[in-house]
C-alpha cells in the first residue's frame, strides 16, 4: 500500500498546473439502453498541490461546460441547452478535493462535484503514473511533469440533470448512471518543487 512518498516512483512535492493540451476530461453514458456514448470537454483548467505526504495532496478543477464534445453538433447543442448542463445559467462545473486515502495500489481521492449548482460527493479511484522532465521545456525549472488517471461514476439525476426520454416498449434513451475518465498531465510550477523522502 504505498502510503509513503517515497514508494511513488520520481514523486515529486509542489504545486502543479492541468496541461490541457495533453489532458482529456471525458465521460460515457448509455445509450438506447444497448451501447455507450463517448464525450469530452475541451476546455478546463486546475491546479494539484502533491503534499510531502501524498495522502495531504489537494485537487481543484473547473470545467467549461460550453466546450462539450461528442462529435455531433446537434447532441452537443442539446448538452448545452436548458434540459441538460443549462450552460447560460451554469457555465462551469468545478471538483474540489476533500481528502485522499490508499487504496490497494492506489489512491481514492474524495471530493465535491458541483454542477448545475448542486454539489455532491464524488469520489474518484486515482493512478500516479509518473513524475519526470519534459525534454522539450525551455528551461529545466519548467520541465518537471506529473501524469494522473481518475475515473469515477455519477447519477446525472442527482445533479438535476433529469432529462428522461422513455423508449416505446420501456426504457429510456440515456443511461443515468455517467462514468468519468480523466487523464491528466500537469506541469509543475517552478517556485515550488522538492523531491519528497
Amino acid at each position: 500500500m504505498p502510503t509513503e512518498p517515497t514508494e511513488i516512483p520520481g514523486y515529486l512535492a509542489g504545486t502543479w498546473t492541468i496541461d490541457p493540451v495533453h489532458s482529456d476530461v471525458g465521460f460515457a453514458v448509455r445509450h438506447l439502453m444497448i451501447s455507450r456514448t463517448k464525450g469530452r470537454f475541451t476546455r478546463f483548467e486546475g491546479r494539484i498541490v502533491t503534499a510531502g505526504d501524498p495522502l495531504k495532496s489537494e485537487v481543484i478543477a473547473t470545467i467549461d461546460m460550453a466546450s462539450v464534445d461528442t462529435g455531433s453538433a446537434q447532441r452537443d447543442d442539446n448538452l448545452r441547452g436548458p434540459g441538460f448542463f443549462d450552460v447560460e445559467k451554469h457555465p462551469t462545473m468545478t471538483y474540489r478535493s476533500t481528502g485522499v486515502r490508499a487504496d490497494g495500489d492506489g489512491f481514492v481521492l474524495d471530493g465535491e462535484l458541483t454542477l448545475k449548482g448542486v454539489t455532491r460527493p464524488v469520489p474518484l479511484r486515482l493512478e500516479a503514473n509518473g513524475f519526470g522532465m519534459d525534454p522539450f521545456a525551455p528551461e529545466p525549472a519548467a520541465g518537471a511533469r506529473a501524469g494522473f488517471t481518475a475515473t469515477g461514476e455519477i447519477d446525472r439525476t442527482d445533479f438535476g440533470v433529469d432529462f428522461d426520454g422513455a423508449l416505446p416498449g420501456g426504457g429510456v434513451l440515456l443511461g443515468e448512471k455517467v462514468q468519468i475518465v480523466l487523464e491528466v498531465e500537469a506541469a509543475l510550477q517552478p517556485e515550488a518543487g522538492t523531491i519528497a523522502g
